[in-house]
């Protein structure tokens, strides 16, 4: 087990580890680029990025539906709502794998998303910097963040390979600009 320099964070496999500092060292690079061409953290926000259309669940779904609708979306979780749209929970895939086996094992499939949703959700504000949130989800659980806004009504979702794909961007029109 490895631990990560004045962190809480313990790395049990080395290649996480160095996949997680090749990620990092990726960002910061490309911030200290970026800044240097006259791009602010700032502009590169959440929304410009986030998916619009998010898979999202209810609380009495049963689990068996909520499975059906990650796997035909191909997403890996996404947002409990209420009938208002404000977010009140989460799903993974995950929470639904250990609720399976359990079922399996007992030939019971009556749990219902309320059962296994996580209650405290780690929600971000459509203004929120894509390098802020790249950081933060480098040493954070969650693969995919619910975007709501400051009444906390879903908006619609991130997660890492969109906030990839938004530095990748940010930082390819760089490199354009400097070889033109």
């Amino acid at each position: 087990m490895h631990l990560l320099i004045e962190s809480k964070y313990y790395f049990m496999d080395k290649k996480l580890l160095i996949d997680y500092i090749s990620v990092f060292i990726y960002i910061y690079v490309g911030l200290k680029f970026l800044q240097n061409q006259g791009v602010t953290v700032e502009s590169l926000q959440v929304h410009d990025h986030m998916n619009r259309r998010p898979v999202t669940f209810t609380s009495n779904m049963p689990v068996a539906e909520a499975v059906e609708r990650l796997l035909e979306t191909k997403q890996t979780g996404g947002p409990v709502i209420d009938s208002q749209n404000k977010v009140i929970g989460f799903l993974s895939e995950q929470d639904c794998l250990l609720q399976m086996i359990e079922s399996s094992y007992y030939r019971e499939q009556v749990a219902h998303v309320k059962d296994i949703m996580k209650t405290e959700v780690l929600a971000i504000k459509p203004y929120t910097s894509v390098i802020e949130l790249a950081q933060r989800m480098m040493f954070e659980k969650p693969k995919v963040y619910p975007i709501v806004d400051d009444d906390g009504y879903l908006l619609g979702t991130i997660n890492r390979s969109a906030l990839l794909n938004a530095i990748d961007l940010q930082l390819r029109d760089a490199y354009k600009l400097r070889t033109s």
